[in-house]
């Protein structure tokens, strides 16, 4: 079997990215990953269109992750928001590196649908706890909620190193497992 042929067997490791740190934290888990099974990195970022009208300062588009809420917005200019979002996360998570294929992957729509449709039964879909969208109060956010009960693929929910009280981060795996990443 030639080495493509087992990367498609091994599956691909599926990132949701969207900017924030914990997306970072799980984009660098997820790179760390895929080196280690020898597979590709598939890094997605999900935007949507959604004008909400004027809201007050500092509320934003409360959990919407990468949504957009100008009404003079246009498609054209959010996506290629969304792919400097894209790449600005992989150069600060990756660097340099070259040892793992990257595929780039800018889809609009809910990010949670977006992700749950990029990983496939074979895949390992890596998402952060928490993103830009949501409450912080939560223990997962409501994306990584929804991957964790609709992915068709195992999902590692990476929480951030500012979120585990013993100062390192934690990877914990749909089903309970854990595991600790320096």
């Amino acid at each position: 079997m030639s080495e493509k042929e087992d990367a498609i067997k091994a599956g691909t490791v599926v990132v949701g990215v969207d900017g924030s740190p914990g997306a970072g934290e799980a984009l660098r888990w997820g790179l760390a990953e895929a080196r280690l099974r020898k597979v590709p990195l598939r890094a997605v970022h999900a935007w949507a269109y959604s004008y909400v009208g004027v809201m007050p300062a500092g509320y934003g588009n409360i959990g919407s992750v990468g949504a957009f809420d100008s009404p003079d917005a246009d498609a054209g200019d959010l996506e290629r928001a969304a792919r400097e979002t894209l790449e600005t996360a992989i150069g600060e998570a990756v660097g340099e590196t070259t040892d793992v294929e990257i595929e780039r992957q800018v889809v609009e729509g809910q990010a949670a649908a977006v992700l749950i449709g990029a990983a496939a039964p074979g895949d390992l879909l890596v998402v952060g706890s928490r993103g830009h969208g949501g409450f912080a109060a939560l223990l997962l956010g409501s994306v990584s909620q929804q991957c964790v009960h609709h992915a068709r693929c195992p999902v590692v929910v990476v929480r951030s190193s500012k979120e585990d009280a013993a100062g390192h981060e934690s990877a914990h795996v749909a089903g309970g497992d854990s595991r600790s990443v320096a």
